[in-house]
């Protein structure tokens, strides 16, 4: 599949496939006519004496500073290397990649007002699969000037610039939103691998599954909560968990019984973002625009990224509930009052092993950490007194985007916990698992073995790897079996 960059139409999936798939890339004819007319926009304003920030002045708070017309050119390209002011550790090459595709298409979308090559070089070098080393630490999400001058210096050393074009590099969020789709997109799929790892521990602790109940969604009808009851109906299809007078108690614990009320709450979040990300992917970010209907370039601030950097805090903070939920849920399936099994799920009642029990210490860990991370960041002040206090606004974009990232990272190793412990429950209660949990388990037991008398806690390293994998992302069980409603 070749991604072809309009500057109108790149959605999250393409972004990864270029970013991380390294599927080809190009750059559409229309959109190369579109640069080049706006180009000419600029030019023309400049050659009629228009000021035009960043282009005949300097810039932030030397914008007071007019450029001859003679030195513009070589303003632009010297201008760089005064915002390379990085720090930090280098970002991963998805996010260098993914970086370069937003930067490209924030080119073809033609309000920039930089010429066809530019974009060109960018392709080429995600054609070449050039990584250009972009430091994660220094942006304030107000245009990731710091990360996206590593990335100009690296792509554009000794080639010439034109007036506005140096500013056009760097003044605009590419680093912050493409690092965002990547991060949103491992949360869809640890979503989606903890409705199984969830549905695991239904089975496990034998739950009431009148939580399950589809009425649930006609009454309270929030699209991911319906939407989450479908999956759960179709994980569990055909489990003993549906028989009359299978469940263990009349309510469960909550991280149990409100389980697709959080799993939904989840989903609805991910839909908002990916609506704020699909804008944000396509949106002009710069500031100055060529205003093409008017053919005229206007000062604008569309560097501020609130939008999509309030919604990944919004998401963070969901996910880390559901996260906690998670971690509830080991805890409770490792007590024998809760399940009726041995403490510790060990393979035998009475006795002095501890099965599998300090894995709920390190569930409980990993949900601390993540819930530090879900702390919003959007609202953040760093100074106001920065550039005479001119640019008294930040949103932490980036750092909201790298947050979700470290937070999904915590929560595979959760949610891995969570399906060795349900896994071993299952194993141990001995009744019919549905057609999802049943292929679930198949695939946790290629990894981490039944937990027998005598052994020590087996590693679940190997499953964390299946689930950032996405292994247990897929559409299990999709068909209903009798039982289920």
């Amino acid at each position: 599949m070749t991604v072809v960059l309009t500057g109108r139409d790149l959605d999250r999936r393409k972004l990864v496939a270029v970013a991380r798939g390294h599927e080809p890339v190009e750059l559409d004819a229309n959109a190369r006519a579109r640069m080049i007319r706006t180009r000419e926009i600029v030019r023309a304003a400049l050659d009629r004496g228009d000021t035009v920030y960043g282009s005949n002045t300097a810039v932030g708070v030397l914008k007071r500073v007019d450029i001859a017309a003679g030195d513009a050119d070589g303003y632009a390209g010297s201008m760089n290397r005064h915002h390379i002011v990085g720090q930090g550790p280098d970002a991963p090459e998805d996010v260098v990649r993914a970086t370069m595709v937003r930067l490209a298409n924030h080119f073809a979308e033609g309000s920039a007002g930089v010429r066809p090559e530019l974009a060109d070089r960018v392709v080429a070098a995600l054609k070449a699969a050039e990584t250009p080393r972009i430091r994660t630490i220094g942006s304030i999400g107000q245009a990731d000037l710091a990360p996206l001058a590593d990335l100009a210096a690296a792509l554009f050393d000794g080639v010439p610039l034109e007036a506005g074009e140096g500013t056009a590099l760097l003044d605009n969020n590419a680093f912050a939103t493409g690092w965002a789709a990547l991060a949103v997109t491992d949360a869809v799929a640890l979503l989606d691998s903890m409705d199984v790892a969830g549905a695991l521990s239904l089975e496990g602790i034998s739950a009431n599954p009148t939580m399950l109940h589809p009425a649930i969604g006609e009454a309270r009808p929030y699209p991911g909560l319906r939407r989450t009851l479908d999956r759960f109906g179709e994980l569990l299809a055909g489990s003993t968990i549906w028989e009359p007078g299978a469940a263990r108690h009349l309510q469960d614990p909550l991280s149990f019984r409100n389980l697709p009320q959080i799993q939904g709450a989840c989903r609805d979040v991910l839909d908002h973002v990916d609506a704020q990300l699909a804008i944000e992917l396509n949106a002009s970010q710069g500031n100055p625009i060529v205003v093409l209907a008017e053919e005229r370039v206007i000062s604008v601030a569309n560097f501020e990224i609130l939008p999509l950097a309030a919604a990944l805090d919004y998401l963070r903070v969901i996910l880390a509930t559901a996260l906690t939920s998670s971690a509830e849920r080991t805890v409770k399936l490792l007590g024998a009052p809760w399940t009726g099994l041995p403490t510790g799920l060990a393979p035998v009642q009475r006795t002095t092993e501890a099965g599998l029990t300090y894995l709920s210490l390190a569930a409980q860990s990993l949900a601390v950490e993540a819930r530090l991370l879900a702390q919003p960041v959007s609202f953040e002040l760093i100074s106001t007194s920065h550039a005479e206090g001119i640019e008294d606004r930040t949103t932490m974009a980036p750092l909201a985007a790298r947050r979700v990232a470290e937070m999904v990272g915590l929560g595979e190793r959760i949610v891995a916990i969570e399906l060795a412990v349900g896994a071993q429950a299952t194993d141990l209660r001995g009744t019919r698992r549905g057609a999802g949990t049943e292929a679930a388990v198949a695939l946790v037991r290629g990894v981490v073995p039944f937990l027998g008398a005598g052994d020590s806690v087996p590693d679940v390293e190997p499953l964390v790897g299946r689930v950032r994998e996405g292994a247990f992302a897929g559409a299990f069980g999709s068909q209903r079996a009798a039982g289920s409603p």
